[in-house]
């Protein structure tokens, strides 16, 4: 059983540096930064967790909760929604080339994989 938690947290240990990777490729591959400011929006995602949810993330499945729950409902989605908002609106100004939008967007597709895998393990008890 130690095998597969080890396992299963080198897996998301490699998703995550993957998407991080991707973040910092997107950026030198065109010799453009303008694709980190993405970056800042991936600190601000778990920030209402952390605040309103007592550092879990089960309350974003539960239906239960009050005011400070249902807002970092919707603070978390909000900057979730900015993640994938930025590398776009970006492009359209004209400030970054298609390929790094793609690749933007291929490393938060990886990062919300690894966040719901990771939400997933949490479930379980074994962890």
């Amino acid at each position: 059983m130690a095998m597969t938690v080890e396992g299963g947290l080198a897996g998301l240990a490699f998703m995550f540096s993957t998407s991080i990777l991707l973040q910092i490729l997107a950026c030198a591959l065109y010799n453009n930064w303008w694709p980190m400011l993405a970056a800042l929006m991936y600190v601000l995602v778990p920030m209402p967790c952390l605040f309103f949810g007592g550092g879990s993330t089960h309350f974003l499945t539960s239906r239960e909760g009050g005011g400070w729950i249902n807002a970092a409902k919707f603070l978390t989605g909000a900057s979730a929604m900015g993640s994938l908002a930025i590398p776009a609106i970006l492009r359209h100004a004209g400030l970054i080339e298609t390929g790094a939008m793609f690749i933007e967007f291929t490393s938060f597709f990886i990062l919300v994989c690894t966040v719901l895998c990771f939400h997933r393990a949490t479930l379980d008890e074994d962890w």
